[in-house]
């Protein structure tokens, strides 16, 4: 393996639009969402050790939650560990993984990869990543994998490019979620691609974007030089990250940088962002009823997806279209179509039952 690559593997979200599974302390990335055995973030790890050295996968998350990662990874060390102490948004996780990396070896090629994702052709998302890694570690780029539609879907960002017959291709727009409308106008162009959120970039090119970007967030970091990799990183990060800027690194770098790439790939991508999407990747009866962790006999009923403690015995008669979700004392009956009201859902509770809840 080439000791120059590192992952980057961010796992600080809370992933409300799962709730009642996912919650505040133990979210989604935590959880076995599909039923395999492992959690979301057991298998992106598992994913990239056939490619990036164990020792150099890092795993930036909120502080609260180092027990579950050094439960759920017994072989990620705690210096692999990047604890945020304040929540912020992905710019300044980035910011200082790719710091880290930096003063431990100049030469380092960086994947960013969210931690909840489902991949299907493994295989193929690895070809991909290699092909970026070779790319970044010959040109001062910022390159992101850029999904190609199947469907004019609304919940996902668009990145538009410069056709070309290189297989990487020059960025020339953003767009955040558009509606129906602009998603099937970008379709029908075929030179949009969704926003995958997964980056790849050396940490002197990364570096370089934030100095020229994010200065002041650059600066703040820079004060750390001395400290990282070293047992005071600690106490910098503690008395420090909550200083920096709240951004993402879409807006803060990629939106305004000149040198951003894309790489147009096709190995079954499911950002998992919602109940629904989790339902398109499970296993279905005859009626499209998806099960995951009880044991139910469906009656009269179809396109529902239950999901309970397993062993629960569970009976749905005459129901269609819903989604059931039971954990610890708590049961969400909703329909399918309005499951974007579960955030609004979790407001309610939070009100009436108290955080413990959520």
């Amino acid at each position: 393996m080439n000791k120059n690559y590192y992952a980057i593997i961010m796992a600080g979200g809370v992933g409300s639009r799962f709730w009642p599974l996912s919650t505040q302390q133990f979210p989604k990335q935590f959880h076995d969402m599909l039923g395999t055995g492992s959690s979301l973030i057991q298998q992106t790890v598992n994913r990239f050790e056939t490619l990036i050295p164990s020792k150099n996968i890092l795993i930036a998350t909120n502080k609260i939650y180092e027990k579950i990662i050094t439960e759920q990874l017994p072989t990620i060390t705690t210096k692999q560990i990047l604890l945020e102490p304040a929540m912020r948004n992905t710019a300044p996780c980035i910011l200082y993984s790719a710091f880290k990396i930096y003063n431990e070896n100049p030469e380092g090629i960086l994947i960013i990869a969210p931690s909840d994702h489902w991949i299907e052709d493994e295989h193929e998302f690895l070809n991909n990543v290699q092909t970026a890694f070779n790319f970044c570690a010959e040109n001062d780029a910022l390159l992101t994998l850029g999904i190609k539609p199947s469907e004019p879907n609304t919940g996902y960002g668009y990145i538009k490019f410069s056709p070309s017959e290189n297989a990487i291709k020059k960025v020339t727009d953003f767009t955040e979620k558009p509606n129906l409308e602009t998603a099937e106008q970008f379709l029908k162009s075929g030179d949009y691609l969704w926003n995958a959120g997964i980056f790849v970039w050396s940490a002197k090119s990364i570096l370089k974007a934030f100095e020229t970007h994010l200065p002041e967030m650059y600066a703040l970091f820079s004060k750390g030089q001395n400290s990282y990799n070293k047992t005071s990183e600690n106490d910098f990060i503690e008395k420090n990250y909550a200083f920096s800027e709240n951004v993402s690194i879409d807006f803060g770098i990629m939106e305004k940088a000149e040198n951003v790439y894309i790489l147009p790939v096709e190995f079954g991508w499911n950002d998992l962002g919602t109940w629904g999407s989790l339902y398109n990747k499970l296993t279905k009866d005859k009626n499209q009823n998806a099960t995951v962790g009880g044991n139910v006999i469906y009656r009269d009923s179809k396109n529902n997806m239950i999901r309970t403690q397993s062993g629960k015995r569970v009976v749905i008669q005459g129901l269609n279209d819903f989604i059931v979700i039971e954990k610890d004392g708590v049961i969400l009956i909703c329909p399918k179509n309005k499951e974007q009201e579960i955030k609004q859902i979790t407001s309610a509770v939070k009100a009436e039952f108290g955080d413990d809840f959520i």
